[in-house]
């Protein structure tokens, strides 16, 4: 088995590294509203997005709609907002639309750092 050691300071370098490039995938446009931190995330105050989905099933449609916000979300503010997984205030709500279902999200977009 091989050990590596890594020197405090390299391992520093590598994780400002590994912000900056997460921080350079940013558009810059999230600066415009005001922002909270939530544990170890950072999220916006009170700015939501919303993202709409039809589908033949519940399931489907609420996909459809997660995936339209995260497309929307990531395009306005850059790759780190457009993570619906670590959103905050998510509300889902869908209606039955015979023969199919729309559901439509609403979250305010975080970051993870």
């Amino acid at each position: 088995m091989r050990k590596f050691v890594v020197s405090a300071g390299a391992l520093a370098l590598a994780l400002l590294a590994g912000a900056a490039a997460a921080q350079s995938q940013e558009t810059g446009i999230a600066e415009i509203h005001a922002w909270v931190k939530v544990g170890r995330k950072t999220c916006m105050l009170d700015h939501f997005h919303d993202g709409n989905g039809t589908g033949r099933t519940r399931a489907e449609a609420e996909r459809a709609a997660i995936k339209s916000w995260i497309e929307f979300t990531a395009w306005e503010y850059g790759n780190p907002w457009g993570r619906y997984t670590i959103a905050a205030s998510k509300k889902m709500t869908c209606s039955r639309e015979s023969p199919s279902w729309r559901c439509a999200v609403e979250a305010r977009p975080c970051r993870s750092y």
